[in-house]
């Protein structure tokens, strides 16, 4: 339940258009809702901005379906992150609404066109072609949560000009996410260009010594840009909605 809907039930409450024995059924499950796998927190919405999102990777099709099903009745936006293909096909059957991002490995379901929210836009870069699904994780993330976004993909540092004739697009941006892995450099140099946040995110491509993303970490970590923030190794959805956060400031 969100503001809005919560807002509504009070206002035919006090305009007798809804009796209190039936508005106070519809707060039964407010704050959240136990169905034995999971505690469905349907207070979310209202605390935070935008409705708890499902983690796929470890719930299986049928706990996922679960989950939706109590939380499609909100009628809100719902986004599950790291699904893989086969659950997504039984997902995008059992909801004809859902829509699956193969690339990104995320579900949207959206029954109304988002709502723009973020005052300015969000630019998503990527340092490699590889980097491109994690970095489309955070696009539609920040999509979905109401912001305006652009992307430029395969502009690392090996090709470092390629960086600088976008340079135009960067600037105008209010916050920027850089997704690398590698030796993750691209992120201290987007920051050195610009005054907007700059939100590193580390992936895992690389080779032996990139140790699955966590040098790519470290060096987003010791960056000498003082307006770098780092998110965890391919977490493109906690650079999106930490993005949308600083864009709604």
């Amino acid at each position: 339940m969100n503001t809005e809907k919560l807002t509504d039930i009070l206002t035919k409450v006090a305009a007798n258009k809804i009796s209190i024995k039936d508005a106070a059924k519809l707060f039964e499950n407010f704050t959240f809702e136990d169905i034995e796998f999971a505690n469905i927190d349907h207070h979310r919405s209202i605390r935070k901005g935008f409705p708890e999102v499902i983690f796929g990777a470890g719930k299986t099709a049928r706990q996922t379906a679960g989950i939706i099903e109590k939380m499609i009745l909100n009628k809100e936006p719902i986004l599950v992150t790291k699904v893989e293909e086969d659950k997504a096909k039984f997902l995008c059957l059992k909801f004809k609404n859902a829509v699956y991002h193969k690339d990104a490995k995320m579900i949207v379901i959206c029954k109304r066109p988002h709502r723009i929210k973020g005052k300015g836009t969000i630019l998503v870069l990527s340092a490699g072609t590889s980097d491109i699904p994690i970095a489309k994780e955070a696009i539609i993330t920040a999509e979905i949560m109401g912001n305006k976004t652009d992307f430029v993909f395969d502009v690392g540092v090996a090709g470092i000009h390629r960086l600088f004739a976008r340079k135009d697009i960067i600037l105008k941006a209010s916050v920027i996410i850089v997704a690398a892995g590698m030796e993750g450099a691209l992120p201290s140099v987007v920051a050195g260009m610009v005054k907007a946040p700059v939100i590193g995110l580390p992936t895992d491509i690389g080779y032996g010594t990139s140790f699955g993303g966590l040098t790519a970490l470290f060096g987003m970590l010791n960056s000498c840009s003082s307006n770098i923030t780092v998110v965890n190794i391919n977490n493109g959805f906690g650079a999106g909605y930490a993005a949308s956060c600083m864009n709604r400031l």
